[in-house]
């Protein structure tokens, strides 16, 4: 009974803390999480299939030369990831980050009315999306 108790414990206390190790670095590298964009999902994959898994710097250069709005705002993920990984380990640099892991994930909607012809009304769906990038050094890439 106690055993149950403590692995409970323990599972509560790995979902407080966000499966972090104590000094802020993810089990699977540096991540960034931006949340509730007025963009649809469909739009901004596309833009992010193209940068998974290259190093940071080609990465950042790739969407800044891209027309869409979406490679903007992966941007700044991006970036705020590579910003988190240098932050919290002070022997990286960024030409040793690569992109590990980026996810574009359906938000909630919001719903609008849409008058049209003869006292009809349409659903229009705002949709929002919520990106997440994870950073990690190309060394561990490699082993």
């Amino acid at each position: 009974m106690a055993e149950k108790r403590e692995k409970a414990d323990q599972r509560s206390n790995d979902q407080r803390s966000g499966g972090r190790k104590a000094n802020g670095h993810q089990a699977g590298g540096f991540k960034a999480v931006t949340r509730y964009l007025i963009v649809s999902p469909y739009k901004i994959r596309p833009v992010a299939d193209l940068i998974r898994r290259k190093p940071y710097t080609e990465a950042v250069s790739l969407l800044e030369n891209m027309p869409h709005k979406g490679a903007r705002l992966i941007r700044k993920t991006v970036v705020s990831a590579a910003s988190n990984a240098l932050n919290q380990d002070k022997q990286l640099v960024e030409d040793m980050l690569y992109i590990k892991e980026i996810s574009v994930d359906e938000g909630p909607r919001m719903k609008r009315v849409w008058f049209r012809a003869r006292g009809r009304a349409d659903m229009l769906l705002k949709r929002m999306c919520h990106i997440t990038v994870v950073v990690d050094e190309t060394a561990k890439a490699e082993k």
